[in-house]
């Protein structure tokens, strides 16, 4: 598995669709001025989030988060972007593969900081799992 990280780790492109892009603010970061893991997170859960509600044409809810790395750091100042590709399309769930690059201060080489699967159910206006419409 190590392997398989390292050579994701040193990829130039991202894989899947620009799905959010944001500025990392100082307001983010932790006492130490490290970004919160929990700022990204809530970034990945909201890209993530748009595709998989296009995808199902309406309302998903997160059910999973799975084998989420950070890799590097986000500094204050870096453009965050974040891709998500589908993987799996089920009848009433679609898993996502979410990767964060960063622009260093907003220019230069993409560098990819973070990654993780997130897993979305479809639901109805009553909360309850319902089939995905392109399924």
């Amino acid at each position: 598995m190590a392997i398989a990280r390292a050579t994701s780790v040193d990829r130039a492109e991202p894989k899947g669709e620009l799905s959010s892009r944001t500025l990392a603010m100082p307001a983010d970061t932790n006492p130490n001025g490290d970004m919160f893991g929990g700022w990204i997170m809530w970034l990945m859960d909201g890209a993530a989030s748009m595709t998989a509600t296009h995808h199902a044409q309406g309302r998903v809810v997160t059910v999973a988060v799975s084998n989420i790395t950070f890799m590097r750091p986000v500094n204050v100042g870096d453009v965050v972007c974040c891709y998500t590709d589908v993987v799996r399309i089920g009848n009433t769930s679609i898993t996502l593969h979410v990767e964060v690059w960063v622009l260093r201060q907003g220019q230069g080489d993409r560098v990819l900081v973070t990654d993780a699967e997130f897993t979305f159910v479809a639901v109805d206006d009553q909360g309850r799992p319902r089939p995905l419409v392109d399924a």
